[in-house]
């Protein structure tokens, strides 16, 4: 008897154990079920932040990026027109922004002294970028490892603030105007480091993650600016909170996100690394050639016109700038599928119809700039800056018409680089900026602002026209052995 009640004991409290098993799967059900509403309740741009600082961190303790899985998929073309479109728009809005917050809140002067920053800032960023991201996500075969590429790249980017340190030496700038440009100077560098971050995504078929990578880096940057200067005041202080925004962006975002969605590299050597700097020398040295071009005009005012025509060339070029983004939003996801047409024989012919295609696509967009800057535009710089722009009318359009030739410009030397024919085209490029000096001190002190203008626009029409022929002469003439091979 004493044993059957035992037993019935001992199944009343299995059964209370299994209840209150039940009980608890149920709550913790309902507690996920909760969890899990409340999430999807939160934005997405929470979400996808709350995820990614979740990787970030879990990467941080793992201490090595090979222990992780890829979680972002490649070959998304639509994906990647999208956000490079993004990443570009944002980039390239990061200086008329800055410029336009300057103007309104420390006004004209000290906006063009910022103006005159980002000049210098930008030719230095050529530089930085050492012409070497099409060379990279042109490198179908990887001849050369990421690693090669990150060293090149670490070492030109130093090379780059040692020289923004010795320009404004020699320029004698007193100190706000040295931390304006050192400010600018250092987010152009973390530009130029980042560049080969995004390259190897663009290599990988990610090239929606770069631009993404470039949007954040871009809107922090800005961001980071506009607040610092709303709250100092101090135009100098902002331009340092402008590239404390940029590094932050570097190693929260690009650097990690390479990383963990590129496969691991192979090790680095000193060859390898003297053999880019070798082969993208002729790279680097045109396309600075031809960022010194540009910037020959706003160089040539410095000193003989006051700080406020430096703004008024900038802000006049926007929808010059305008041009060229929307044309790398076009051709730029395309490079490595021209680079794969050019190395097929036959596929030659359909690389020539993609080339001159794209010319005619720069000149649809050059004519619908200058539609939109007859209807709109110039009232919209005017009431963007508090300048009245109309007086401006004929130089606005002519600036208009400069874009569409600097982005055809851009265009052909990006193919060139793809054939690897770049050195053929250096003394094109010599010959312009040695042409550029004389034609821009001469045209700015005999006209002034319009002077600058003119004297953009001829240089660059003139290069455009060098270029188209030479590029004619190289695929008309027997293909020569590769000359970039150490």
């Amino acid at each position: 008897m004493s044993d059957l009640r035992l037993k019935l004991r001992q199944a009343q409290a299995t059964r209370r154990a299994h209840k209150t098993a039940r009980n608890v799967r149920r709550r913790d059900h309902r507690d996920e079920r909760e969890l899990e509403r409340a999430g999807r309740e939160d934005p997405l741009l929470i979400r996808v932040v709350n995820q990614w600082w979740s990787r970030l961190i879990a990467f941080a303790y793992g201490g090595t990026a090979s222990a992780q899985t890829e979680q972002y998929a490649a070959h998304s073309t639509k994906r990647d027109y999208v956000w490079n479109s993004v990443g570009l728009a944002a980039w390239s809005l990061v200086f008329p922004l800055l410029t336009v917050i300057a103007t309104q809140l420390k006004g004209v002067e000290d906006a063009g002294r910022l103006s005159l920053a980002f000049v210098v800032g930008n030719l230095l960023l050529w530089l930085a970028n050492y012409g070497a991201r099409t060379y990279q996500v042109s490198d179908v075969y990887e001849d050369h490892t990421f690693n090669d590429y990150q060293i090149q790249r670490v070492l030109v980017c130093v090379l780059m603030m040692i020289v923004g340190v010795g320009w404004c030496g020699v320029h004698g700038y007193d100190l706000a105007m040295t931390q304006i440009c050192l400010g600018v100077f250092a987010f152009r560098a973390v530009d130029g480091l980042a560049d080969v971050y995004e390259g190897r995504l663009q290599q990988m078929d990610k090239l929606y993650l770069a631009g993404i990578s470039q949007a954040v880096r871009s809107v922090l940057g800005m961001v980071a600016f506009g607040l610092v200067l709303l709250i100092t005041g101090s135009l100098p202080f902002a331009s340092i909170g402008f590239a404390v925004g940029g590094l932050a962006s570097f190693f929260l975002l690009t650097l990690p996100l390479t990383l963990l969605e590129t496969p691991r590299s192979d090790r680095w050597s000193i060859r390898q690394v003297t053999a880019i700097f070798v082969n993208c020398f002729p790279v680097f040295m045109a396309l600075f050639l031809y960022a010194l071009i540009d910037s020959m005009p706003k160089f040539a005012m410095e000193g003989v016109l006051s700080y406020d025509n430096q703004l008024y060339f900038n802000a006049m070029y926007f929808p010059a700038h305008a041009i060229l983004t929307v044309a790398n939003v076009i051709y730029k996801p395309q490079l490595v599928r021209l680079a794969n047409l050019w190395v097929d024989p036959n596929g030659r012919k359909r690389f020539d119809l993609l080339v001159f295609a794209m010319l005619g696509v720069i000149v649809l967009i050059t004519v619908l700039m200058a539609l939109f800057m007859g209807w709109a535009g110039i009232g919209l710089l005017s009431t963007m800056y508090g300048v009245d722009f109309q007086q401006f009318g004929l130089l606005v359009f002519l600036m208009v018409l400069a874009g569409g030739v600097c982005a055809g410009i851009e265009f052909l030397y990006q193919i060139i680089t793809v054939l690897r024919q770049q050195r053929q085209v250096m003394r094109i490029y010599l010959i312009a900026a040695v042409a550029s000096v004389p034609t821009c001190i001469i045209l700015v002190r005999l006209f002034g602002l319009p002077g600058a203008v003119w004297a953009n626009l001829l240089v660059m029409l003139a290069l455009f026209v060098l270029l188209c022929i030479q590029y004619v002469r190289m695929r008309t003439r027997p293909e020569p052995v590769a000359e970039y091979d150490l």
